[in-house]
């Protein structure tokens, strides 16, 4: 197919049954570049020779220095099948676990995906990842098998062992498939037996259970892959072919007389060709015959290699040419290397683009079959329904499913990324080709300045004649363009006149899918962000406003221009005047009002989409300042660009003024510092080590020592006495008993706070972390009941937040947890975080946090005065611990005991408080209290906080006591907790890695060493079936993984490639203070403890970056030098 015309793909673009848009999903080094170049030289932008070699739409220049993808990046195609011709908007994604967010930015704007599978390595961990991410976002995948050529050359498998290979991997991606399936369904079945519960539970007598999970009679044959529904492709891209069965089918129905609906269900599968009956029969196995697949398929296949590659057979090659009808070029068949000619012969025999590009337009749906799940599923931001929508909101959901272009549809656009481009790459900068006329005119000029200069040379003698000719002449030449000419010089000066201001200014464009509407260039549309709430705007604005009327300002919402729409063809972009709905498209001019996603819509009911779902957490820091301290706010500028341009980067200061960059992983780092030093800053940076994150938590005392020697009871009571010992050493005022309570009291000895810290079994923590958007609802709902209004949660929330309780429940088992979970008074730090305070105190009943799930709202009034200072001191204490002022994790607090002196003057303060609000003290006190409290926990916003602060300030002038007395229980019970933390066995918590490492035999000596190096510990190890490859599943401390993939690739000459993902927080077990006490530890460690302590080398490297006092002494055992050998 020759090169497609910019009007034939916008005359495509109206027709949206036949449009398809779809992304490429693999694990990294699968073929997914290596494929859309195929399917990209199909439409003659490539050369059909070049791909596979040039990867097209890997623009950036690391990205084909290292050979892998590093963002998505789109192309419209157009293919004709059928009598029908289809637009192919593809999108290419990255396979590499750091830039999985790419992958989601892409799967959101997409309809269905194109899943490649390596045939040698099957189902690796981003496979698995990418399958999930589909299924999360309801698009419909298709499967490619790739490099198949590999199981001939590398593997050398016969066809018999290739079909069973196959299977087997077929039967992996349905497994994967099928467990999504199965969760969902189970699911859908637990709501419904809630539901059912509620109805049942009036209704008497006995009751009979169904025990069946609803499997048996939910319909999943569409879900899964099999080459008979059409939905698998085998190929070898880099070879240029591929085929389905279809194909096969069709080829075989002429030359055996079978029916094609025949071949199509028997050609893979246990059936076998009997050739006297001339029949198909069943059980191919168990009789030991060829199945139909090796016969008619396969064979032909390993036959072809095997002439062309294997054997260089001249004369066979030429008869199965000839047998195909295929014609191959003198020079191919001439070529040295084998590869050349088999590409020929497979690209016209079995082209991979045909068959991947059929089974796209028959498989995949169209824009015009979203399914209503979906929209429900894209237009409900966090836990509300579908139903508790506004009503006009509700109905855009028609519009969604219409996907119509005309002039009533409301315009649905979701912006998914910001990409920068160069100024150069911009349709309007570029140099256009010239015409035919262009051309004519342009050679007429230049033919009459020739002549001119002949006559000039000719009659130099007379110079006098000359001088007015020349001067005339090239008005003449000009006025002969027919006024064409003119406007080609001063186009191509208008931008280098601009050329200083274009290049200093990115360019951002928005990558784009249009749901509804038409879309126009110069259109006034609403830009809407995440928190934006359309019931609010409709209330407020008048009813039939447009984005060109004067409106008032909105949170979260903002009226722009829409200023140029782009079609995206990989490396170039081509501009538009208008994009139909169902389209991808790129938005110009929109950097100041998109950050990183947004909605755009012209109706102010639309709600804003629900945020993308990113596999991969930013967990790799670092702080990176300017070479040249002057530059530093281009540096700034630079950060703010980066931030924009990459989904999955985060940019913040930090209390030390460092401006700290948070990247997925090393590449991903080493690309956001080479962006930031050549493209978006453009000055010398410095990048600090990356900046580890640790957790601090306590453990139960342990029962042996560090050389597993059971503690007894004599070291027990020596170490209660050295605390005693120690004990007045400590700040004055606190008090420590030997169970760990510790008790302190405030400098005005106005209050007494008693403390005690507890760990959280390890359950209860890892739920608590799960559950950070549950905590946070429930407390956005507990601050409206305390400020006496009331916010409402749907009924799906509710019943997470009762399933978590219950959970949290039965992971506090056991006499100390004694009716815990009703206890709780706050979670920490920032109000939801995987640390909880406990009130053990007598007498207060506090209302409990779980207000929510209470069918009686309660009394806003029954806090006790101060209750918020408690809460935010743990929050400061969980914000920033004592061994090296990072987050506690997994540490319970229980308030033992609150002792307050009242002040002198309690009914001037009660009057005080009461003067905001004659009717409800109670809130308006603890609102107040709750907004300082979140400033100081570094989690409100600034009104809020600004608004509390000047409600103290008024407090504190009217009653001197009131400000003192907070602010020293904030502070006294932040250092209870502190010495609280201290007087347990403290531990580090490291950030983990899981790593899956492929490897052969080999090298697995060397993959063990590295890890043992570096503190990683083996889970598993297995051998992949069918091939000589081993998969090791690691984990590893992410402070020990910089440079880990590097020197696995060294050591093992490139033959193993570690992929890491963050998994979760451990506890160091060695104890950062440990120092040898027992006869035992003096023998096994020596009296300097030589070996290192890896807990204090972690607490150390923190302190010394955060300008702690680090203990080091930097001679600590002396000894004197002695020369073993004299110097010569």
């Amino acid at each position: 197919m020759g090169h497609t015309s910019l009007d034939k793909i916008i005359a495509l673009q109206k027709n949206t049954a036949n449009i398809r848009n779809l992304c490429i999903l693999a694990h990294v080094d699968h073929g997914k570049t290596t494929l859309a170049d195929c399917l990209v030289a199909s439409n003659g932008i490539i050369s059909s020779r070049l791909a596979g070699k040039l990867r097209y739409l890997d623009s950036r220049e690391d990205e084909q220095i290292r050979g892998i993808t590093m963002k998505s990046s789109a192309i419209s195609l157009h293919y004709a099948t059928g009598g029908n011709d289809y637009l192919i908007n593809l999108i290419d994604s990255p396979g590499h676990v750091d830039f999985s967010s790419e992958v989601s930015t892409a799967v959101r704007l997409c309809d269905g995906a194109i899943v490649i599978v390596d045939a040698v390595e099957g189902v690796c961990p981003q496979t698995q990842a990418v399958l999930r991410q589909a299924w999360l976002e309801n698009i419909r995948p298709v499967l490619v098998i790739n490099k198949i050529d590999r199981l001939i050359i590398e593997l050398k498998l016969t066809p018999q062992e290739a079909y069973t290979h196959l299977q087997k991997i077929l039967e992996q991606v349905n497994a994967v498939t099928g467990s999504l399936f199965t969760s969902k369904v189970l699911e859908e079945r637990a709501e419904k037996d809630t539901e059912n519960q509620e109805t049942n539970d009036s209704v008497s007598g006995e009751q009979v259970y169904d025990w069946s999970a609803g499997l048996e009679e939910t319909d999943d044959s569409h879900l899964y892959f099999s080459p008979d529904q059409g939905n698998v492709v085998f190929a070898s891209a880099i070879d240029g072919w591929g085929f389905s069965i279809q194909q096969f089918a069709q080829m075989y129905c002429q030359k055996m007389g079978i029916k094609s609906e025949v071949l199509l269900k028997t050609l893979w599968g246990d059936f076998y060709l009997n050739a006297k009956a001339k029949k198909i029969m069943k059980g191919a196995q168990s009789k030991g015959k060829k199945p139909l697949f090796v016969q008619l398929v396969l064979d032909n296949i390993w036959s072809l290699y095997d002439a062309v590659v294997t054997r260089r057979d001249k004369e066979k090659v030429e008869k199965m040419v000839a047998s195909l009808g295929l014609k191959v070029a003198a020079r191919d068949a001439r070529h040295s290397d084998p590869k050349v000619l088999l590409s020929a012969i497979c690209s016209q025999w079995l082209p991979v683009s045909q068959a991947v590009l059929t089974m796209v337009c028959d498989k995949l749906p169209s824009p015009l079959d979203i399914v209503a799940e979906r929209v429900e599923k894209l237009m409900c931001v966090g836990a509300r329904r579908f139903e508790s929508l506004h009503e006009k909101t509700q109905e855009l959901k028609a519009a969604f499913l219409g996907c119509k272009s005309d002039e009533a549809a409301p315009v649905i656009v979701f912006v998914s990324k910001m990409f920068a481009v160069d100024s150069k790459a911009l349709p309007q900068n570029k140099q256009r080709p010239l015409t035919q006329e262009e051309i004519a005119q342009r050679r007429e000029v230049a033919r009459q300045k020739h002549a001119e200069r002949m006559a000039a040379s000719q009659g130099a003698e007379n110079p006098e004649q000359t001088r007015p000719a020349t001067q005339t002449a090239p008005p003449a030449g000009e006025n002969s363009t027919g006024g064409e000419a003119p406007s080609g010089p001063s186009e191509a000066a208008a931008p280098k006149a601009g050329q200083p201001d274009e290049d200093s200014k990115d360019h951002f464009i928005a990558f784009a899918r249009v749901y509804s509407g038409v879309v126009r260039r110069g259109q006034r549309v609403f830009v809407l962000g995440p928190k934006y709430d359309p019931a609010q705007a409709l209330q407020k604005l008048p009813e039939g406003c447009s984005a060109g009327d004067d409106l008032p300002p909105l949170p979260s919402m903002a009226c722009c221009t829409l200023e140029s729409l782009y079609l995206l063809m990989g490396r170039e972009l081509e501009e538009l005047e208008e994009v139909p709905a169902g389209n991808v498209l790129g938005i110009g001019g929109m950097e100041e009002w998109i950050l990183k996603s947004a909605t755009i819509s012209s109706s102010l009911a639309c709600p804003p989409f629900t945020p993308l779902n990113f596999e991969a957490t930013p967990i790799v820091r670092v702080a990176v300042e300017p070479k040249h301290p002057s530059e530093m706010p281009k540096l700034v500028r630079g950060m703010r660009l980066l931030n924009q341009a990459d989904p999955c980067a985060e940019v913040l200061i930090q209390e030390t003024g460092e401006h700290v960059l948070v990247t997925a992983g090393e590449v991903h780092l080493q690309r956001c510092l080479d962006d930031l030093r050549e493209r978006f800053a453009k000055i010398e940076i410095s990048a600090s080590k990356p900046i580890i994150p640790f957790r601090e938590t306590v453990i139960r005392p342990p029962k042996v020592d560090m050389v597993n020697e059971e503690l007894g009871k004599q070291q027990k009571v020596a170490v209660i006495h050295q605390a005693k010992e120690e004990q007045p050493k400590g700040p004055e005022g606190i008090q420590v008993d030997s169970g760990g309570l510790v008790t302190l009291t405030t400098p005005n000895k106005l209050a007494t706070v008693g403390v005690r810290a507890l760990p959280l079994p390890e359950e209860a923590t890892r739920l608590l972390e799960r559950s950070g958007d549950l905590i946070r609802t429930m407390e956005q709902f507990n601050l409206s009941i305390k400020e006496g209004k009331a916010l409402e949660i749907n009924q799906k929330t509710l019943e997470s937040i009762r399933e978590f309780k219950e959970s949290l429940e039965a992971h506090l088992q056991g006499r100390r947890w004694r009716n815990a979970v009703n206890r709780i008074w706050s979670f920490g730090p920032r109000r939801y975080g995987p640390n909880v305070l406990l009130n053990s105190l007598e007498g207060y009943q506090r209302p409990s946090v779980w207000q929510c799930l209470e069918k009686e709202r309660p009394e806003p009034g029954a806090y006790r005065d101060f209750d918020n200072s408690v809460v935010s001191g743990f929050q400061l204490a969980t914000l920033a611990g004592p061994m090296c002022e990072e987050p506690l994790m997994g540490v319970c607090f229980s308030v033992e005991r609150w002792d307050m002196k009242v002040p002198a003057l309690p009914s001037h303060q009660d009057s005080v408080e009461e003067e905001p609000s004659q009717d409800a003290p109670g809130p308006t006190d603890s609102s107040s209290d709750s907004a300082s409290s979140r400033q100081e926990a570094h989690d409100a916003d600034a009104a809020a906080a600004g608004a509390g602060q000047g409600r103290r300030r008024n407090e504190a002038a009217a009653a001197d006591c009131y400000g003192p007395i907070s602010g020293q229980l904030i502070a006294a019970v932040k250092e209870a907790c502190r010495h609280a933390f201290q007087a347990k066995p403290q531990r580090l918590m490291a950030a983990m890695y899981t790593c899956e490492i492929m490897a052969t035999a080999e090298v697995l000596g060397r993959v063990y060493a590295v890890l043992s190096k570096r503190e990683g510990r083996v889970l598993a190890e297995e051998m992949k079936e069918g091939t000589e490859m081993f998969i090791i599943k690691a984990v590893l401390p992410v402070a020990e993984s910089f440079g880990f993939a590097d020197e696995i690739r060294k050591r093992t000459s490139g033959l193993a490639s570690p992929q890491l993902v963050f998994s979760h927080w451990e506890v160091i077990s060695s104890d950062p203070f440990w120092v040898p006490t027992t006869e035992e530890e003096y023998l096994h460690f020596g009296e300097k403890a030589d070996s290192a302590n890896q807990a204090l080398k972690y607490m150390n490297a923190v302190r010394k970056r955060k300008g702690l006092y680090v203990e080091e002494k930097i001679v600590e055992h002396a000894e004197k030098q002695r020369t073993l050998s004299k110097n010569k």
